[in-house]
């Protein structure tokens, strides 16, 4: 299923063409790869120049360029390159220390003959030139050339001096690299791909690209007997043409590529996805409205249109209705891949219409979505900026926090995630208890913490009470209610005191929240004294009023929380879980509710402290 769609995807790729005119993709027989260097001969076959084909970045790397290369790839075994190679192949240099030294003579030799035995009977300039290279140079030549010791250990191309292209594109070496190819001898079979009775790979080419993996690795390999049925060996266990082998490994390559702009990082898998329609620009919107969602562009402009998209689709409006270009019929595909020792491993995939796919991605928002809200309209945090979440908060030596790591991220969880975003399915059960060991660890109470536990309560819980968007001043929840009891503690306290090296929240939230039976009997004898200091006068310097009217409006909001308390066991002995997430809900959505006087005429003027909190608390997850 995995490969049979990737080589349908290279199909389309081939029938299109890049920004430049080019193909997005090579034909069979031909590969992507970095080449660093241009080695331009004149027609007696001298080396003239040495050009760089190196990308324009600080640090710049080698360019892809497409040259002739098919089958898998063995890097112990000496094998050389049609046209093409690194140094030690083409000039006998390495600039690497080397167990082997012998390795670099025999890497040089095999390139030599190699391409001596092919070119003999030609008579195009180009190979000609090449061939009249090889016959008179010498590896003891490189100090005495146009060459330049960064060239060593990168791959190289040739260029006949005074012409366009490269010498690996003229048609003479065209037409060797076809006969090269149709002259290997390799076992026919049934494709297990394309159903055809083909020429079977005995080793799939090699996938680049994947995050925190070797520079190659496959995706499908048998190179253990282990691995083995019948006797058979290598490919032959599960038979794959060479054609269907070159596709689907060129696609899944060509989407590894970051700047093709269709993989994500998410933990330790690289997330690669395509669609298919149709049509082309069909398929094109939905790769492209999937990438602003998970990559969601700087213009915040183009980021609310993005997702006041899904907050259409989570209203129960049509896909099309919304969005025209946007076909809920379209098939779209997701593959996570996550390095491994012996070869790449599938962390997830997803086979799903784009409709489907859009209506989850519009639940995930939907149950999100948390007031105060969590972030600015037009800077909805990506799944790997939740995923952060997870991760310990660090100060730095001035107290300032630190950027949260991506390697701190468990890797299981960030697929497990995914994969409850994609599919709608349950929130993973981990994703709670590692938010809220987060919370009592660090004492970071973010918005975008306490919505992720918000929504993996709501979404996970069958039978009890959803918890609502906003403050929820009506419901009998115990949990929720003790933690907007535990913010109008942690209010009265600022307000009596001001600003305090250690608070109520840094002292008593782990237990507040776990064990209240042992724990708010005491808060509440601290919230009183609190209470009094206000009711005579001692009040904090952004206490602007009366404080005997704040004093009152925070008695109120106490009398009326703990009204519903049982009188005789009004604080259970322990917290599960879930109820220690009702509890920062609750306590999230009543410390920073940001009221006025056109909600409540009672409120006295200064508990526009709230919003001071509410404010600080927002420009506290922005710097996060």
């Amino acid at each position: 299923m995995i490969l049979a769609s990737l080589a349908r995807y290279y199909r389309r790729l081939a029938a299109e063409n890049d920004e430049m005119g080019s193909p997005k993709v090579p034909p069979y027989g031909f590969s992507e790869e970095k080449i660093g260097w241009i080695l331009v001969l004149d027609k007696e076959g001298r080396l003239k120049d040495v050009i760089p084909h190196l990308s324009e970045d600080k640090k710049p790397q080698p360019k892809y360029m497409s040259v002739p290369k098919v089958g898998g790839s063995d890097s112990n075994s000496i094998k050389p390159k049609f046209l093409w190679g690194n140094s030690q192949y083409i000039l006998g240099i390495t600039a690497k220390e080397t167990k082997d030294p012998s390795r670099t003579t025999r890497c040089y030799n095999s390139f030599r003959s190699y391409h001596l035995g092919l070119l003999k009977d030609s008579q195009d300039e180009g190979l000609l030139a090449l061939r009249k290279f090889l016959e008179t140079w010498q590896p003891d030549m490189f100090q005495n050339q146009p060459c330049k010791k960064e060239i060593l250990d990168t791959n190289m191309v040739f260029k006949l001096s005074g012409t366009s292209g490269y010498i690996h594109q003229r048609k003479d070496a065209l037409k060797l690299w076809i006969q090269e190819i149709e002259n290997e001898e390799i076992t026919d079979g049934f494709c297990l791909i394309s159903g055809e009775q083909l020429k079977i790979a005995e080793k799939h080419p090699v996938i680049k690209g994947v995050n925190g993996g070797k520079a190659e690795q496959m995706i499908v390999s048998f190179n253990k007997e282990a691995f083995a049925s019948f006797g058979k060996e290598q490919g032959a266990n599960a038979p794959v043409s060479e054609q269907s082998a070159f596709a689907y490994t060129t696609a899944l390559n060509y989407l590894l590529r970051r700047e093709n702009n269709h993989c994500l990082t998410i933990g330790d898998a690289s997330t690669v996805f395509w669609a298919e329609a149709d049509d082309n620009a069909t398929a094109q919107a939905a790769e492209g409205f999937f990438a602003q969602v998970f990559m969601p562009p700087n213009d915040e402009q183009e980021s609310v249109k993005i997702f006041n998209v899904l907050e259409q689709i989570g209203k129960g409006c049509p896909l099309q209705e919304i969005a025209p270009e946007l076909s809920p019929n379209t098939r779209f595909y997701i593959l996570g891949l996550a390095p491994n020792a012996a070869r790449i491993s599938v962390r997830f995939w997803l086979d799903t219409t784009f409709g489907q796919l859009a209506e989850n991605l519009a639940q995930h928002w939907k149950d999100l979505h948390i007031e105060p809200s969590a972030w600015k309209k037009g800077k909805e945090p990506p799944v790997w900026r939740i995923l952060l979440e997870t991760t310990p908060k660090r100060k730095d030596a001035e107290g300032r926090l630190k950027k949260s790591e991506s390697k701190d991220i468990p890797p299981q969880l960030a697929g497990e995630y995914m994969r409850s975003v994609l599919t709608g399915r349950f929130y993973p059960k981990t994703m709670l208890t590692r938010m809220i060991g987060r919370i009592r660890s660090d004492g970071y109470i973010s918005g975008l913490r306490v919505a992720v536990i918000k929504a993996v309560i709501n979404r996970n819980s069958l039978y009890r009470e959803e918890l609502k968007m906003g403050l929820n001043e009506e419901t009998h929840d115990i949990p929720y209610r003790l933690g907007r009891l535990f913010a109008i503690i942690e209010l009265a306290q600022s307000s009596a005191l001001g600003e305090l090296n250690a608070g109520v929240r840094d002292k008593f939230y782990g237990g507040a929240s776990s064990s209240p039976h042992s724990t708010f009997p005491l808060l509440l004898d601290n919230y009183r004294t609190h209470i009094s200091a206000l009711r005579k006068g001692r009040k904090a310097k952004w206490v602007k009023g009366d404080p005997k009217k704040l004093a009152n409006w925070l008695e109120g909001k106490v009398g009326e929380i703990i009204g519903v308390f049982d009188a005789e066991t009004p604080f259970p002995r322990h917290l599960s879980l879930e109820e220690q997430g009702r509890f920062v809900v609750g306590y999230y959505q009543q410390r920073f509710k940001k009221y006025n006087k056109q909600e409540d005429g009672n409120i006295p003027e200064d508990i526009e402290q709230a919003n001071y909190l509410a404010d600080e608390a927002d420009s506290e997850n922005e710097e996060n």
